[in-house]
C-alpha cells in the first residue's frame, strides 16, 4: 500500500513538471465604461461610437460615415454622433418604418403622426420619402464623454417607447407600418 501511494505522489509531482509553463502575458481588451467623443469630428466620432458598442457586445456595424447601425433587443437603430466642439454633443438616434403603399401620403398617416408628436415626448416623429416612410427620431446629450450605461439605457427607454405606440396602435397596423432593417443580414461565423 505505501508503495503505491509513492508511486502515484511520484507520478503526481512528474505530471505537474511536464505541465507547460508559459509566462507569455494574455491581453485582454476590457470593455469601456464610457467613450469620449468630443473634439472629434462626426465621422471619427462614429467610428469610437462602433468600436466601443462591439466591445460591449452589441451587433453594431457602420452606416455610411457617420453613422452606426446597432441592433438592440430585435431592433435595428441608427446612431450618429453629432459632436459640437464648443458646446453641447448629442447622439442622434432614429428608427425607420415603411409605410404600405396603399397609404403612402394618406391623410390618415399625417394625423396619426401629429397626434403621436403631440401626445409623446421621447421622440419626434417625422414622414420622410413622399409620405413612404416614418422616421422616429430622439437624441442623447452629453459634453465630450457619455457612459455606455447612458447610451443602452437611452436605446432601451427609446425602444420601450416605440413598443407602447405599436401596442396603442389600431389591429392591422403592423400590415400598414413596418420597421426598415438597417442592418445587412449577417452570415454566422
Amino acid at each position: 500500500m505505501k508503495k503505491l501511494l509513492i508511486a502515484s505522489l511520484v507520478m503526481s509531482l512528474t505530471a505537474c513538471a511536464a505541465t507547460e509553463n508559459n509566462t507569455d502575458v494574455e491581453v485582454t481588451t476590457i470593455a469601456p465604461d464610457s467613450v469620449t467623443l468630443g473634439g472629434m469630428t462626426n465621422e471619427q466620432a462614429s467610428t469610437k461610437l462602433l468600436e466601443a458598442l462591439v466591445s460591449k457586445n452589441y451587433l453594431a456595424t457602420k452606416a455610411g460615415p457617420n453613422g452606426v447601425a446597432v441592433n438592440f433587443d430585435n431592433s435595428q437603430f441608427i446612431l450618429q454622433p453629432s459632436i459640437n466642439p464648443d458646446g453641447i454633443d448629442r447622439i442622434l438616434m432614429s428608427r425607420f418604418y415603411a409605410i404600405h403603399p396603399k397609404y403612402v401620403g394618406s391623410k390618415e398617416i399625417l394625423i396619426m403622426i401629429g397626434t403621436l408628436n403631440q401626445k409623446l415626448n421621447f421622440a419626434k416623429f417625422v414622414v420622410r420619402e413622399q409620405g413612404a416612410v416614418i422616421q422616429v427620431q430622439g437624441s442623447a446629450t452629453f459634453v465630450d464623454t457619455i457612459s455606455m450605461e447612458e447610451i443602452r439605457r437611452f436605446i432601451l427607454w427609446t425602444d420601450e417607447g416605440l413598443r407602447q405606440v405599436g401596442k396603442s396602435l389600431p389591429e392591422g397596423s403592423e400590415d400598414v407600418i413596418k420597421p426598415i432593417p438597417v442592418m445587412q443580414q449577417l452570415k454566422s461565423i
